[in-house]
């Protein structure tokens, strides 16, 4: 329902755009001295701008519908080398323009599609990985919370942000996105966690996390300001994420020792502890962490009286089906009809991403798949990272570097099939989490480029500026799948864990999205980052946030730390009353443009 309303308002606006531009159009012709019938003069004039190559893409809007392919085809702000589509020519010249809004449709359909891929490619590829990784380097919960684990929640967020900065242009997309993200998770996610389930935040972490967050906010609003940002203060910027994790650190050491001290004569108890409690648990529904007496009872009664080993083929086959048919049956239709339409792009990531899972007594170890992705794996990052330039990429002009690795990992893909058992992984099976984590990273890289480059083309033919495409579109895709997890977590009974997310993890994706998005901006072009401020827009928005930080920071205290109805209400119509305000901006520019 969501989506449908989403896509009549971006029609509608459609429609009202081509009305608007059309005589916006005609007063910016007659203003340059263009009549109709005088078509030769306008094409000279038209050439000429093109060949300046200070244009901005944007302007496309101003010529007339067959001016337009021209103008995309011949200006260097429209090449959009970062992604495997050139959307803007798809709009342009592929299409014809009576057709725009099944451009429209069909670029939100495979919007809608792309955000799918992040979200699987993160929660059941990379972030799994990344935990298998921190098992193996044996990092404490503390640490692998704030760093590992932040990472693998915060991945598509940070992505996009690093694709938008590829570009001038569309680095207003990162801040609307980074800016817009953290008012819908701090407002909208945080206000459905206490409507959901009323209960006393803890104070200190609580605290703690907002103070962070409005210093990272007040850092980003700086440099906005300023519209450039050094080397040196992009790495200070990013070393306050490492000040936030050590101050973690110490005041997790600091609690731990005081109630050590304090609870020196009580014995563990043999419960379960919350945090690994049933939402931690796997789809399988396995219990990962039982008490020694519980662990061998269950073993016990789910142990077969015969030994049963699968064959090869066999184990191929269900390791690659993503369909667990107990949970099926207990599914309602809606999450199957979404199942289904999911399931071709898990087979596909299965066969490519390999994953290992610490909390299996095998490790998620599977000898014929994980031969096939010594070979899939590497091929994916070839013919995928960076746009696949390296797939065209021929070894002294003779020989391919795709058929180089893919004849590599067939001769690794040999040898571990033939030195290895189908019932005992690896002692190496641990280096199959770098290889997944790696080839996951290039995957999410890959779709945040084409949602950035997507989501410019979407700005330029309804004439709405990145920003707000990066606070309204960008910001839900990348955080819906925090907004339900996190609700979910406080119906379990764990809303101290939910609220917890919504203002930790957002402090890394803001820090490291803008951070790195920068250094690698500077890497390439060896200058200082320069941003183009959307105006009024932007400060609207760091204000925004900036507000309902501050009006967290200060109502939470006030009401004893105890989140209920009345401050989940007020923060869903806190982020009503700032996206209508946005909204009213953003068209009160065009409008002002065009008297």
């Amino acid at each position: 329902m969501a989506a449908r309303v989403l896509l009549s308002l971006l029609l509608v606006a459609s429609c009202h755009q081509q009305v608007a531009s059309g005589s916006h159009v005609l007063r910016r012709q007659r203003a340059d001295g263009f009549i109709p019938g005088r078509s030769s003069e306008h094409k000279s004039n038209m050439l000429a701008e093109i060949n300046n190559h200070n244009v901005e893409c944007d302007l496309v809007m101003n010529h007339t519908a067959p001016e337009r392919c021209t103008f995309v085809k011949n200006t260097p702000d429209c090449d959009m080398g970062d992604g495997f589509i050139n959307y803007l020519d798809v709009a342009f010249c592929l299409l014809p323009p009576y057709l725009t809004p099944l451009t429209i449709t069909l670029c939100i359909i495979w919007l809608l599609f792309l955000f799918v891929i992040l979200g699987l490619t993160a929660s059941k590829f990379f972030c799994p990985n990344l935990s298998a990784i921190s098992c193996s380097l044996h990092l404490t919960h503390n640490v692998a919370g704030v760093t590992f684990l932040a990472l693998g929640n915060g991945a598509p967020d940070i992505f996009s942000a690093m694709a938008a900065f590829s570009h001038p242009h569309t680095a207003g997309l990162a801040v609307g996105a980074l800016f817009g993200a953290g008012i819908f998770v701090t407002t909208v996610v945080a206000g459905s966690v206490a409507l959901v389930k009323p209960f006393t935040v803890a104070s200190r972490p609580f605290l703690r996390d907002v103070v962070f967050y409005m210093v990272a906010v007040y850092w980003t609003f700086v440099m906005l300001y300023r519209g450039t940002t050094t080397l040196g203060e992009t790495l200070a910027y990013i070393g306050l994420y490492v000040l936030y994790v050590l101050t973690v650190i110490i005041s997790a050491y600091i609690y731990n020792r005081q109630k050590y001290s304090v609870n020196t004569s009580i014995q563990n108890d043999a419960h379960v502890p919350a945090e690994f409690n049933s939402s931690d648990l796997s789809d399988n529904d396995t219990p990962g962490l039982l008490p020694g007496s519980l662990l061998q009872e269950y073993e016990s009664e789910y142990t077969p009286l015969l030994n049963y080993s699968e064959s090869t083929v066999q184990i191929l086959l269900s390791s690659l089906n993503p369909v667990d048919s107990r949970k099926w049956r207990r599914k309602p239709w809606s999450w199957r009809v979404v199942k289904v339409l999911k399931t071709p792009v898990e087979v596909l990531l299965l066969l490519c991403v390999p994953i290992v899972d610490p909390d299996k007594d095998d490790r998620n170890w599977r000898r014929p798949l994980n031969c096939i992705h010594l070979i899939t794996a590497p091929l994916v990052c070839v013919l995928v990272f960076q746009s696949g330039q390296f797939g065209k990429y021929m070894i002294q002009g003779q020989f391919p570097l795709w058929l180089l690795i893919f004849l590599l990992g067939l001769f690794l893909s040999a040898i571990v099939f033939f030195t290895t058992t189908n019932d005992n992984p690896p002692k190496y099976h641990s280096l199959f989490a770098l290889l997944g984590f790696v080839v996951s990273a290039v995957l999410i890289s890959a779709a945040a480029s084409e949602v950035v480059s997507l989501l410019h083309m979407l700005g330029v033919v309804l004439s709405l500026s990145n920003t707000v495409l990066g606070l309204t579109l960008l910001a839900w895709g990348n955080s819906i799948g925090d907004c339900f997890s996190d609700i979910t977590i406080a119906r379990q009974g764990y809303p101290r864990m939910a609220i917890s997310a919504c203002f930790g993890g957002i402090i890394f994706n803001m820090l490291f999205g803008v951070g790195l998005g920068c250094v690698v901006q500077m890497l390439k072009t060896k200058v200082d980052v320069q941003f183009e401020s959307e105006g009024l827009l932007t400060w609207i928005l760091a204000a925004s946030l900036g507000l309902s930080l501050v009006l967290s920071f200060v109502t939470v205290p006030l009401c004893r730390f105890h989140l209920g109805r009345p401050y989940g209400i007020f923060l869903l119509v806190f982020y009503a009353i700032f996206l209508l305000i946005a909204l009213l901006a953003e068209f009160d520019k065009f409008s002002y443009e065009e008297t």
